[in-house]
């Protein structure tokens, strides 16, 4: 494959034409992959694809609607549809692509495309993916994830400004995964749920409503709490839930409850911080009672293109963490003095695992 005389003979042979093409264009979505994530950021931020749902538009309407020149609407909507986001539904016309149709109706995966420009910045500074000096973009926006032990008393970290611009994103995020989870694993057989790292408490209130009866508890920073308390009585859980304070690497959890959930919060932490969070975990959970975890986790040594290649670049961006393999999960539950620990089955792996352990 390397011999430039090789693939000039498999371009032109009969049976080996078609691969050859893929694996060309292959190589050049690796080399274009930015310019189309920016496409894909520019429609979204210019509102092309929800214009596109209301109907077909021409090139005229959807300019107006977004403000640009006729021409640089037609170049973005001839890029749009060479993507699959959009489509021609005539000589001037345009439709919502099939992706698009996806896209418009996922406001996690939206709010998570837009985030993903901090990445991006700090990425253009650390072309190696090591971590930016002196912590980047991506830190900033997570300051509980930088260099060192996270400390609740802060002031960046305990902000209500700071806490409820990563809240925001983490609540837009977490319904498609709180479906996925809840969907593996019920959790009406439970009497009550501690969400450790539980954010605005959209995993909690999901849960909720699987399980009328079951009685909740959340355990966050400060700044984090308050609006997890707002959000849970605005739902109408007050009376059924409690939220707590706290830092979950600086102290115990609070007891009580028969099942602990850690949804997408392990892979946050460096080993020693992963390993101290278990421990307490178990600490807190009684002998019949039982861990929920769930987030992306790697499949090494199979190469995997979420964990080893998005989720390496961000969690270094972001200053601490990685995915891990389910196996490296499995050794951190027994040293914590988890027993058992199995995977359940969850409706995207890729993106998402879930693990049920028991002391």
């Amino acid at each position: 494959m390397a011999d430039p005389g090789f693939r000039r003979w498999a371009a032109d042979f009969p049976l080996t034409r078609g691969v050859a093409r893929r694996r060309a264009l292959d190589l050049f979505d690796l080399v274009s992959g930015f310019v189309y994530s920016q496409i894909l950021t520019a429609c979204l931020r210019l509102g092309v694809l929800a214009a596109l749902a209301d109907g077909p538009a021409t090139t005229v309407a959807l300019a107006g609607r977004t403000g640009l020149s006729g021409e640089a609407a037609g170049r973005l909507l001839a890029a749009a549809a060479a993507l699959g986001l959009a489509e021609r539904d005539g000589p001037d016309s345009w439709a919502l692509g099939a992706r698009g149709a996806i896209l418009n109706g996922d406001d996690g995966l939206v709010a998570m495309i837009l985030h993903n420009q901090t990445l991006y910045a700090d990425l253009a500074d650390a072309p190696d993916l090591s971590a930016p000096a002196g912590g980047g973009r991506l830190a900033a926006f997570w300051p509980y994830a930088g260099a060192g032990a996270p400390d609740a008393s802060a002031p960046d970290t305990a902000s209500p400004d700071t806490a409820r611009a990563y809240s925001a994103l983490m609540a837009a995020t977490q319904p498609t995964v709180a479906a996925d989870v809840l969907d593996a694993y019920r959790v009406d057989r439970h009497r009550r749920l501690l969400d450790v790292g539980g954010g605005a408490g959209v995993f909690l209130s999901a849960a909720a409503a699987r399980a009328p009866n079951l009685e909740l508890m959340l355990f966050d920073l400060p700044a984090v709490a308050a609006i997890a308390r707002a959000r849970l009585d605005a739902a109408g859980l007050a009376g059924r839930s409690q939220v707590v304070e706290g830092d979950f690497l600086a102290g115990p959890l609070p007891r009580g409850a028969d099942l602990i959930s850690l949804i997408r919060i392990l892979h946050d932490q460096d080993d020693a911080g992963a390993a101290r969070l278990l421990r307490a975990v178990r600490e807190a959970l009684p002998p019949d009672g039982a861990l929920l975890l769930a987030e992306p986790m790697s499949d090494a040594p199979r190469a995997d293109r979420v964990a080893d290649v998005y989720f390496a670049a961000y969690l270094t961006a972001m200053g601490r963490g990685r995915a891990r393999t389910p196996a490296e999960i499995g050794s951190l539950l027994r040293a914590a003095g988890f027993t058992r620990a199995r995977l359940l089955r969850t409706r995207s792996p890729h993106l998402l695992r879930a693990m049920l352990a028991r002391p």
